[in-house]
């Protein structure tokens, strides 16, 4: 389940909202639900936008020192009036449900309200005169919080570690996604990681073909009709005739073509598409891993 973060702050300066809308791009690549005050005419449906920073799962106020001024002194401006709401509900939070960040802000000023409640709070103040801004180590405090980690980190997986190993899923499954073996064209030239995935569909409707491959050697596949074709068959000729390459089909469920050989394949509706092996790769686990992968170019034959 997604944790829903609300982010309140001052609109102090152009480049200060273009900082905290980084911000909440980088908590949103984390997979965070972020929702931020920017988005809401003040005036236009305060009861709803209350429910949302009052239950959101996390709050985060954004505290310049123009925040502090804004929330205690100007009670009509929209950070006093998240304020206002923030400490209406506080009390009946957990200590973990409200953070600060203390962005240009020195001195680590607070709302008047927070001064003596001692809210967590993390620094991201930069000092450019000694070349310390935050970054890294910041975000991964700031995340820990967020999913209430403790802030011991002896045995800690930082953020980068487990996006590095989403990253890694996410590959997997777009590899094995049907959308990356497919070509609705009717003629065209394939390398496939047979692999991967279980078939390589080409064409489309009434001449969609779909055809599985395994290890044959270093000059030749396997090419299987178990995938939905109702024939296949080695052509031997070295000139293809559209009119008469039907006369290969067999009722065998695979043949061996080596490279520079075709295959002759027919679907459930009984149309045909020639195949032509081009080339062959062996998988090799070595220093660098490579794919068994087969190169072929096919058409299928639409006027028969």
């Amino acid at each position: 389940m997604k944790t829903n973060l609300f982010i309140s702050y001052a609109w102090t300066s152009d480049s200060h909202r273009k900082w905290v809308r980084l911000l909440a791009t980088q908590l949103r690549l984390l997979g965070y639900t972020v929702r931020i005050d920017s988005h809401l005419a003040y005036g236009a449906s305060l009861s709803g936008f209350m429910r949302e920073v009052t239950e959101a799962d996390r709050v985060l106020l954004i505290v310049d020192e123009n925040y502090v001024e804004r929330a205690d002194q100007h009670p009509k401006s929209g950070v006093a009036i998240e304020n206002k709401w923030i400490k209406s509900v506080f009390e009946d939070k957990p200590v973990s449900w409200l953070s600060v960040l203390f962005v240009d802000n020195p001195q680590f000023s607070l709302p008047s309200w927070l001064m003596n409640l001692g809210p967590k709070g993390f620094n991201f103040n930069s000092n450019p005169d000694i070349n310390s801004f935050p970054g890294f180590e910041q975000m991964d405090d700031l995340w820990r919080w967020i999913e209430g980690l403790p802030a011991d980190k002896a045995h800690a997986l930082p953020a980068a570690v487990l996006l590095e190993r989403m990253a890694r899923i996410e590959r997997i499954d777009a590899m094995r996604d049907p959308a990356n073996y497919a070509n609705p064209a009717l003629k065209d030239r394939i390398t496939f990681p047979y692999k991967a995935y279980p078939y390589y569909k080409m064409g489309h409707g009434e001449y969609e073909f779909k055809v599985d491959f395994s290890d044959r050697g270093s000059d030749g596949v396997y090419v299987y009709t178990d995938s939905g074709l109702k024939a296949v068959g080695l052509v031997p000729a070295s000139i293809i005739d559209p009119r008469t390459v039907e006369t290969f089909l067999t009722s065998g469920r695979s043949v061996e073509p080596a490279v520079g050989q075709s295959v002759v394949m027919m679907n459930s509706l009984g149309a045909l598409c020639i195949m032509k092996i081009e080339g062959v790769q062996l998988e090799v686990n070595d220093a660098v891993h490579v794919p068994s992968a087969v190169t072929f170019s096919y058409e299928i034959l639409t006027g028969r």
